[in-house]
């Protein structure tokens, strides 16, 4: 337990840490603001770097939203109160909860500012548009490049996210549909990641696989099965610079590539082209693909380095 604990705190600690409300940019222009969920997941830094450079392509002032507390409906909300009141030109939204910001963004609506759902699909509310992936295709391809590489049987341990969280029960349900198609595979557990996920390897001392709902579990599935000298194929999805060093090095199979970089440029890109009356897509879906060892380097720059493609690029007609 000690072993999981540290290597928890390790990953809690990766990406870097954005100041409540602290303006990103200052450039001349419309002003922007966006909603993280949390200060310590990297899929999260990722977007929020997009979003960066979008901003800096398009000459925009940006201002980040992120809570103090991991996925705090509170403090979210108190942001929005917020941003109500210094009122930028539009909003680019990531709820920290798809039902319980509801109300939230019902109040953006009746501000009047224009608001681009990006990544978690908010259950309701008005948006200029929708920008993401599918979580459901993410976990069904993540989870069936796992089932092949065990040769389609073995013992499965779950690690789900958020309990309730449309990112969580999407990618279990898809990892449960890939499942239906390998009668050789057995799911043996499948709980929220928290320190009681140590349990299943000593419940179950004989694993061959862990599908984790995100890149963070995963890593700190690996240090719980470092630490217990067992060995098992771990996949996670997000596309994480944890994730890609962790192929690199022979200790993770393989990520289901949510890309957050491109989820924050393009989000942020939509909301600006919609205020200046260019052409925009209502909704912006992303394909699934798996990155592991035979394709890492397509994703394998850093984050900070990277810059938002052309908009023509990544958006068809």
């Amino acid at each position: 337990m000690k072993n999981f604990k540290s290597a928890m705190l390790a990953v809690a600690a990766l990406g870097a840490l954005l100041s409540v409300g602290g303006t990103a940019l200052a450039q001349s222009g419309e002003r922007i603001a966006v909603f993280t969920k949390n200060q310590t997941n990297p899929y999260f830094q990722a977007v929020r770097l997009g979003a960066d450079s979008a901003a800096k392509q398009m000459n925009v002032r940006l201002t980040h939203y992120v809570p103090t507390k991991p996925d705090s409906i509170p403090e979210q909300m108190s942001q929005v109160e917020d941003v109500i009141v210094k009122k930028p030109d539009a909003i680019v939204f990531i709820p920290v909860d798809y039902k319980a910001m509801v109300p939230g963004v019902q109040k953006i609506n009746a501000a009047k500012i224009p608001v681009v759902n990006v990544t978690d699909k908010s259950e309701a509310g008005e948006f200029v548009a929708f920008v993401g992936a599918s979580d459901y295709d993410l976990g069904l391809e993540t989870a069936k490049h796992l089932f092949k590489s065990m040769g389609g049987k073995g013992n499965v341990v779950v690690l789900e996210g958020v309990k309730g969280s449309l990112t969580n029960v999407d990618r279990v349900r898809g990892m449960q549909d890939a499942a239906k198609g390998y009668p050789g595979i057995k799911i043996v557990a499948s709980q929220p990641a928290n320190y009681q996920r140590l349990q299943a390897l000593q419940t179950y001392p004989q694993i061959e696989g862990v599908f984790a709902a995100n890149d963070a579990m995963a890593a700190g599935a690996i240090e719980a099965l470092d630490g217990a000298n067992r060995k098992a194929l771990v996949v996670g999805i997000n596309g994480t610079k944890e994730a890609v060093d962790a192929i690199k090095a022979g200790k993770m199979l393989a990520t289901g590539d949510y890309n957050g970089f491109l989820q924050g440029c393009i989000g942020t890109m939509t909301a600006i082209r919609q205020l200046r009356k260019m052409p925009i897509s209502t909704s912006v879906v992303f394909p699934a693909t798996v990155v592991d060892k035979s394709n890492y380097q397509s994703i394998d720059i850093p984050i900070e380095t990277r810059s938002c493609p052309k908009w023509e690029d990544v958006v068809k007609k």
